[in-house]
C-alpha cells in the first residue's frame, strides 16, 4: 500500500506567502531525554515549568528555553511514563505534546530531532544525519478506498533546499510506526513506501504541524540498519551515544544556519 494522490499541504501551497521576517521561535520535539541532553547542554538551555504548554499541568512534560544568537530556542520531551518510568516514545505522546507545545509557544518553525533506524541498502550509515522529504505510517493498515490513503497519511517535510545544500545533510522519506521492531507486514509497506529512515514519532507530529499549519522539519540520526544483521534493539542501545552526539551537531548547525534567517531563506 503505497503512498498516492496530491503530496501538497497548505504551507506548501503557501510557498510565495511565507512570512519574510526573521525567524524568531523555533520549538524541538523529542522524544527522548537521551536524545534532547546534549542538546539542552549546548545551548544552556534551562528547564522550565511544563504547565505553561496548554494542558500540561501535572502531565510528565519536559519543557526546556533559553536563547542563542537572536532565536528563543524551546526543547520539549513527551516525559517519562509515569507507570514504567520509561521515556513516552511513540505516536500518541508526541502527538499531544506537539499540539500543546504549538498551542502555547508559538513557533515559527518546529523541528522533530531524534534518532532513527535505517536502509543501509539506501546508502545510510551508523551516525548518518537525514532530512525527511516526506512522511508516511507504515502500520496503520486500513485496506478500504480512502481510508488506504489516510492510513499512509503521506505529507511533506517543509521545504529547505538552501538548509539542505549548505550542510551537506542527506535526505530520505521517513516512515512511522508504534513498535522499534519490523514486522514482516511493516516491511513490506516501508519497502511500498520507498522509505529511506523509520521512527515511532515523525508522522504523528507531522499530522499535528499540518493540522495548525506550522512549518515543521525533520532532523533523524540513524542508531541501527534494519537491514544490517544485529538485532536492532541491540543496535540502538549500542550506538545510541555516539549517534545524540552526532545528532547535537547537526542540530547545532541547523540552529546556526537558520538565525537570521526567514522562512524563505531556508
Amino acid at each position: 500500500m503505497g503512498p498516492h494522490g496530491d503530496e501538497s499541504s497548505d504551507i506548501e501551497k503557501s510557498e510565495e506567502s511565507r512570512p519574510s521576517r526573521p525567524i524568531s521561535t523555533v520549538v524541538f520535539v523529542i522524544a527522548m531525554q537521551a536524545e534532547a541532553q546534549p542538546l539542552v547542554n549546548k545551548f544552556g538551555l534551562s528547564e522550565t515549568i511544563s504547565d505553561s504548554l496548554v494542558g500540561g499541568k501535572g502531565l510528565p512534560w519536559v519543557l526546556y528555553q533559553g536563547f542563542h544568537k537572536d532565536l528563543h530556542i524551546y526543547v520539549v520531551c513527551p516525559g517519562k511514563d509515569p507507570a514504567s518510568g520509561v521515556d513516552s516514545v511513540g505516536t500518541v505522546p508526541s502527538s499531544l505534546v506537539t499540539f500543546a507545545s504549538i498551542q502555547a509557544l508559538k513557533p515559527d518553525l518546529l523541528i522533530n530531532a531524534g534518532t532513527c533506524g535505517a536502509f543501509k541498502v539506501k546508502g545510510a550509515n551508523i551516525g548518518d544525519v537525514f532530512l525527511a522529504s516526506d512522511v508516511v505510517f507504515h502500520d496503520r493498515r486500513i485496506p478500504i478506498p480512502m481510508f488506504d490513503l489516510y492510513g499512509v497519511g503521506l505529507r511533506p517535510a517543509f521545504s529547505t533546499p538552501n538548509l539542505l545544500k549548505e550542510l551537506s545533510l542527506k535526505i530520505g522519506r521517513l516512515s512511522t510506526g508504534d513498535s522499534l521492531d519490523m514486522s514482516t507486514q511493516d516491511e513490506t509497506l516501508i519497502i511500498a513506501n520507498d522509505a529511506t529512515i523509520k521512527d515511532m514519532e515523525g508522522a504523528a507530529v507531522a499530522y499535528v504541524a499540518d493540522l495548525l499549519k506550522v512549518p515543521v522539519i525533520f532532523l533523524k540520526a540513524v542508531t541501527d540498519l534494519i537491514d544490517g544483521d544485529k538485532p536492532t534493539a541491540e543496535e540502538f542501545l549500542q550506538n545510541l551515544a555516539l549517534v545524540t552526539s552526532a545528532l547535537e551537531e547537526n542540530a547545532t548547525n541547523v540552529i546556526n544556519f537558520i538565525n537570521g534567517k526567514s522562512l524563505s531563506d531556508l
